[in-house]
């Protein structure tokens, strides 16, 4: 046990190796994760390998009366339980004072009934597990009562652990049936490993070689003929993405206008804003911000707008951030303080302040959202609607931490976006205008959201100087520009003291006094000889169009093309598909770039690509290592494969499950009005750094099973040396039967760990469910390798049996 316990628990240790290798922002958002992980493995092994066996070993050496310390310990049990009960009123009491109880009676029983105290005490235990699991989890939603929550959860785990209890059953007569009919029971997981390879690649790319042979010897149009259109339609493979955005509890809408706007009229589409946003019964809070702060490092245009809006929860929480119960009466109508009843069901939907409401342990939890609201989704989609103002451009859904990295990493206020490079701002004005036209074109890109960034086009006040006209009065332009400074920006003279408080003393006209250009032309400019002259004598006033903003990267003029995904569609296919689209319209002359004019798409898609490329290289060099420490634990490369093969079966589990989550009649059916779709959160899952994290993990534990049985069946081989090909299987299957059960044991605690994970919307639960799905998947899948390990081992060994049994004839013959 011990070889094998410290190989799987190194294997596991070492497949979290890509997870440290990862940097940047991914790398700061998982290194926790895999330290974490570590640490509780190295714990765990600690734990298991020197810890417990030294105090099993101290234990059993000291003698006493059993009968005695079992009283007593059940007795501490009892008052325990009672204690806890009467101080804290925790229902785990209950059990202690059960499991007492049974085993104070444990005499009574008849000696051929003496087992079923420990049956009683598992099912108290299993019993008492499932209600607090229902508790936490309630799985079908608060608005059901715990008892129905309670049997959804005794149903699934049973569910689980029949199936799996099942495989310990049936264990012995399948893997006899698959040793005899050895090709025909390979086919499985061979069928399943490919079948991962085409939902992970898509058709085209997984077959595309079978395409390309047929069109060299004269199929020309094969890929045109329905069943490969079909099948690519069909199997697409699965999009990409960076990484899955993280539910902030807020929005951050950020609309723009046009640059002509004027400060007026920018302030009133702000607090228009604030208005319709307000009315949301979802929202609770929504702040507008237009202008910046004076620092270089909020660099916003005064036509870009930032509104913050923090949204109620689902239901109202405590101050530990779980839901909170009130108080209801019988026909479920929440009992208000003031004496008032409301009844959710029955009347309007209003929000009713917690402070209102009364607190009961025993009551019903309040949900702050309307019932046509299910998700954050539906809430952003609420804002669309009530903002769609003219003269304010859409804005792609961001979130405050969201977009502070976004905005950061590259400069745009969306997670995609196009970068145009270019010698002027008249050129970078051009080509962003008929980009904006041609990404409006691709069917994946949201055409409402596509939007170039107007850099020209801001209203300028331009006062040209006359010097001929100034000379004739003596005046020199430093001293004009002075009293303009004065007059229209004002300028500090000196500064007030009030106590421990300065302020700056500012010379300027009055406001009527400069508020319009034709007040501005009657601003006195003291000559030399100290007569007062009008600056429409000594310049020229006029209005001028120019940049708003000049932003540049690299020692380039820059400008910016956003869009945003229609939803369901994966970041790097859109931006592929955005990129083919421009390609072809450029290649064709339909896109005509002004010269010098050059383009790079940017966003999370640069991001992907970076972690893709570093992953590329640390997960196979991290599957490599893990096939070493297999190789040092069996000696043999041959064996080292074999237990090996779990991963790949296990990969291809991983792919099915994400292939299921996209499959509209997976799960979709519903328990006491909850369709399970929505309870386990299922969509469409792209591959982002957060799946492959899920991979990683699942390298680590595919081959646990796989190990404990092999090592098991080589100890059998040693201790038996089977000499013949029925010896051999004789060998294999007995291993094989003391090897299952710890095998689905293992498996049942995994599956049954993810579920709360699968189906948990609190913060957080946007990576998680990706990191579990693969996991998932690939945990119920890799069941096969308790009969793909012991096969191939069988394979083997009536090779190797077979073979010295022709060496040894061919040696008699010879002799």
């Amino acid at each position: 046990v011990r070889d094998a316990v410290v190989t799987s628990i190194a294997t596991t240790i070492v497949s979290f190796l890509p997870v440290f290798a990862m940097e940047a922002a991914e790398g700061k958002l998982l290194h926790p994760l895999a330290l974490t992980k570590t640490f509780a493995l190295l714990a765990a092994f600690i734990l298991g390998i020197v810890v417990l066996p030294t105090l099993v070993h101290i234990l059993f050496n000291i003698k006493f009366d059993s009968k005695k310390i079992r009283k007593v310990w059940n007795g501490i049990l009892i008052i325990s339980g009672i204690l806890i009960f009467i101080i804290w009123f925790s229902w785990p009491a209950l059990a202690l004072i059960a499991i007492g109880i049974n085993n104070l009676y444990a005499n009574r029983w008849p000696e051929h009934k003496k087992e079923f105290t420990n049956y009683i005490n598992v099912a108290i235990t299993v019993l008492f597990a499932v209600f607090f699991l229902s508790k936490e989890w309630l799985p079908l939603g608060a608005h059901n009562s715990l008892f129905i929550n309670f049997i959804f959860v005794a149903g699934i785990i049973a569910f689980i652990l029949t199936a799996l209890m099942s495989m310990v059953y049936y264990y012995e007569p399948i893997l006899r049936w698959a040793l005899i009919n050895k090709k025909k029971f390979l086919l499985l997981p061979v069928f399943t490993l490919l079948f991962g390879i085409l939902i992970w690649l898509g058709f085209n790319q997984a077959f595309g070689f079978i395409g390309n042979g047929l069109e060299k010897i004269g199929w020309k149009s094969v890929r045109q003929t329905s069943f490969w259109e079909g099948s690519s339609t069909k199997f697409p493979g699965i999009g990409k993405e960076f990484m899955p955005s993280l539910n902030e509890g807020s929005f951050l809408l950020m609309p723009t206008s046009m640059p002509h706007t004027s400060i007026e009229k920018n302030l009133e589409y702000i607090e228009t804003l604030d208005k319709r946003l307000s009315v949301i019964p979802e929202v609770d809070v929504a702040v507008g911000k237009w202008g910046r702060v004076n620092s270089a490092l909020d660099p916003a245009p005064v036509q870009m707008f930032e509104n913050t809006i923090n949204y109620r929860s689902e239901y109202i929480l405590n101050e530990d951030g779980h839901k909170q119960q009130f108080k209801v009466d019988k026909e479920d109508s929440f009992i208000l303080k003031s004496g008032n009843k409301y009844n959710p069901r029955k009347e309007a939907f209003r929000i009713i302040p917690r402070d209102s409401l009364i607190q009961d342990s025993n009551g019903e939890y309040f949900r702050q959202w309307r019932p046509e609201i299910k998700n954050p989704n539906d809430i952003w989609n609420e804002i669309v609607k009530v903002t769609n103002i003219p003269g304010l451009t859409s804005a792609p859904k961001l979130q405050p931490i969201e977009a502070r990295l976004v905005m950061l990493s590259t400069g745009m206020r969306a997670p995609m976006g196009l970068k145009v490079y270019g010698p002027d701002l008249a050129s970078i004005e051009k080509a962003g205008l008929l980009f904006e036209q041609a990404l409006k074109d691709v069917s994946t890109v949201k055409a409402s959201s596509v939007f170039y960034d107007r850099a020209v086009g801001a209203p300028y006040l331009e006062i040209k100087l006359n010097r001929e006209a100034m000379a004739r009065y003596g005046m020199r332009v430093s001293d004009v520009q002075e009293v303009l400074q004065v007059a229209i920006g004002g300028m500090a003279l000196s500064n007030s003291v009030e106590g421990r408080e300065r302020f700056p003393i500012r010379v300027r006209y009055a406001r009527e006094l400069r508020d319009n250009p034709e007040d501005l032309k009657r601003i006195l400019i003291p000559s030399m000889n100290g007569v007062q002259i009008p600056l429409e004598e000594i310049a020229d006033i006029s209005y001028t169009k120019d940049a708003q903003m000049i932003r540049s990267e690299n020692t380039f003029l820059l400008g910016y093309v956003i869009f945003d995904k229609h939803e369901g569609k994966a970041e790097v296919d859109v931006v592929e598909d955005a990129a083919k689209i421009l390609e072809e319209k450029i290649t064709s002359g339909a896109l005509i770039l002004p010269k010098g004019v050059t383009y790079k798409f940017a966003g999370n898609y640069e991001h992907q690509i970076r972690a893709s490329k570093r992953l590329s290289i640390v997960i196979p060099i991290s599957l490599l290592i893990i096939l070493l420490l297999l190789y040092f634990q069996f000696k043999t490369i041959i064996a080292s494969m074999i237990h090996f093969s779990g991963v790949f079966v296990a990969f291809a589990g991983g792919f099915i499950m994400i292939w299921l989550y996209g499959q509209d009649w997976f799960l979709n059916f519903a328990v006491s009005g909850v369709n399970l779709r929505d309870m386990f959160q299922i969509h469409p899952i792209n591959l982002s750094v957060a799946v492959w994290v899920g991979f990683i993990a699942l390298f680590g534990i595919a081959t646990d099973d796989g190990v404990m049985m092999g090592t098991y069946i080589h100890q059998t081989f040693e201790e038996k040396k089977p000499s013949t090909v029925h010896e051999v299987r004789e060998a294999v299957v007995e291993a094989g039967k003391k090897r299952i059960r710890p095998a689905m044991m293992t498996t049942a605690v995994a599956v049954i760990a993810l579920l709360p994970i699968l189906s948990s919307t609190g913060k957080g639960a946007d990576i998680m469910i990706p990191m579990a799905i693969p996991t998932f998947g690939g945990m119920i899948i890799q069941v096969m390798t308790v009969f793909v390990v012991p096969l191939f081992q069988a394979i083997w060994r009536e090779w190797s049996v077979t073979n010295d049994a022709k060496k040894e004839t061919q040696l008699i013959q010879n002799q």
